[in-house]
């Protein structure tokens, strides 16, 4: 079902799904809304709000007011927590592509090695990637499987066209025999975007850091970090370990040349003013993240236990007798 499309599900005949589209760090993103008698249920997790997308259309806001008002209005609106206690707006993807492309230009004239790394999904960074190797004169390659599945699948389905020579290799076998053409043929004339951005053990960045691939880093050779660390006890601990290899052997780190997927302060504001819910149920976060939503929906007239309700996944909440 497309953004946009609706459909009927169950046997009753007066409940209806719908996809709106919404603009997060992959492609093609949606939120689902449940369309029942009792008013609409939304599930708004994972987007940010993003005018200027570099793929797909805008985050559609026109349909999230309209869905506010009609019928039975919104009973229930699920919002992801992530960025909540962080003031402002999320910027757009199109911010992220300026930044990455000033860093990519700053580093220009160096004639060593230039590593890049984001996530694998996030296809329009990738895109970016690539089109700004090409502007540097450098080859660009897409090494790990993960890397590989992805951007192969996005270009099968017409969402994005590399250009013909661009390489992508998920097999250890083939990304290493790809290391050693690009140590062959001069580190100068390659990008290597890699699977790795937080430090996943068995990422091709981790192993590069480890010295377990052909590619060997050097003294002022950059590494790109086009991504930052999910704000998880593992990832940090891996990520801290991969920068510090890497760093060991020379490598200089460009950090943090990333805007997040999730909203902050003035979109979650937005969005209960566009759908004006019945009910508000925070999700995406333990109990200490949900606290500055917590904050932010009760400046909105929400109370807690009445109609902004704080719980644990598996929990069942009766909104309606």
């Amino acid at each position: 079902m497309d953004a946009g499309a609706q459909m009927q599900i169950g046997d009753s005949g007066n409940v209806q799904l719908e996809f709106v589209n919404v603009t997060h760090s992959i492609i093609d993103a949606i939120n689902p809304v449940v369309h029942t008698p009792e008013g609409a249920i939304v599930y708004g997790l994972d987007k940010r709000m993003d005018h200027s997308p570099v793929i797909g259309d805008p985050i559609d806001m026109k349909r999230f007011r309209e869905i506010g008002r009609e019928g039975n209005g919104v009973l229930a609106y699920m919002e992801d927590c992530t960025n909540a206690g962080r003031k402002g707006r999320t910027p757009s993807e199109s911010v992220a592509r300026r930044h990455l492309k000033d860093v990519l230009t700053s580093v220009e004239d160096y004639d060593g090695g230039i590593v890049a790394t984001t996530f694998s999904s996030h296809i329009a960074r990738v895109s970016s990637l690539v089109e700004f190797a090409r502007d540097i004169g450098r080859q660009p390659v897409l090494l790990g499987r993960s890397m590989e599945k992805y951007s192969g699948t996005a270009e099968r389905l017409g969402f994005v066209d590399f250009p013909g020579d661009v390489g992508m290799y998920g097999h250890r076998k083939s990304v290493d025999r790809t290391f050693k053409r690009i140590m062959n043929e001069g580190k100068e004339n390659y990008l290597p975007i890699v699977t790795g951005h937080q430090g996943e053990p068995r990422a091709m960045l981790t192993r590069m850091g480890r010295g377990e691939t052909p590619y060997e880093l050097s003294e002022g050779d950059k590494v790109i970090f086009s991504a930052r660390v999910i704000p998880e006890p593992t990832n940090e601990g891996q990520r801290y370990q991969s920068e510090k290899l890497l760093g060991m052997q020379g490598a200089r780190i460009y950090d943090d040349i990333h805007v997040s997927g999730h909203l902050r302060e003035e979109g979650h504001y937005e969005m209960l003013d566009a759908l004006e819910p019945e009910h508000v149920i925070p999700a995406h976060q333990d109990m200490k993240g949900f606290a500055p939503y917590v904050d932010l929906a009760s400046e909105k007239g929400y109370q807690l236990g009445r109609d902004l309700h704080v719980t644990r996944n598996g929990n069942i909440i009766n909104l309606v007798e």
